[in-house]
């Protein structure tokens, strides 16, 4: 049975000492299908143009899949690597949150495929990201 607030804590538990945690990503909504996580949009994220930098989003993108896959395996016997991800950029963003949110479109024994859209406080669209994972057996 899906239990929300477990999903969210162990995503919260993983992320200790990660590039998720010095971006600030935090995850705060899940679903049976769905992930979404929360970045905040400041110096620590901008391009030299102080806009956000499109290398911070598709870390964003991709720990929000990533992380949304665990979702369906049995993290004691497997683990998810991330093998493609494509970003399109289609807003820029200076300051504010940007919120992801990863929705399966594939759930296969070892292949998922995610659909990530990041939107800002307002749901405008800032990109639209898919990223591939492949499930493995956890090594030992």
């Amino acid at each position: 049975m899906f239990n929300k607030d477990k999903v969210l804590a162990l995503c919260t538990q993983l992320s200790k000492n990660t590039l998720m945690e010095t971006l600030e990503i935090e995850y705060i909504d899940a679903g049976e299908d769905f992930l979404t996580a929360k970045m905040p949009v400041n110096s620590k994220v901008h391009q030299p143009m102080g806009l956000l930098h499109g290398g911070a989003t598709v870390a964003l993108a991709e720990s929000v899949g990533s992380a949304a896959s665990i979702m369906f395996v049995n993290p004691e016997k497997q683990e998810v690597r991330g093998i493609e991800i494509s970003a399109n950029h289609l807003k820029s963003k200076r300051e504010g949150v940007v919120f992801a949110t990863a929705r399966i479109i594939h759930k296969g024994r070892s292949l998922h495929l995610w659909e990530i859209k990041i939107v800002d406080e307002e749901n405008n669209l800032i990109s639209l990201c898919k990223l591939t994972n492949m499930v493995l057996p956890r090594k030992r």
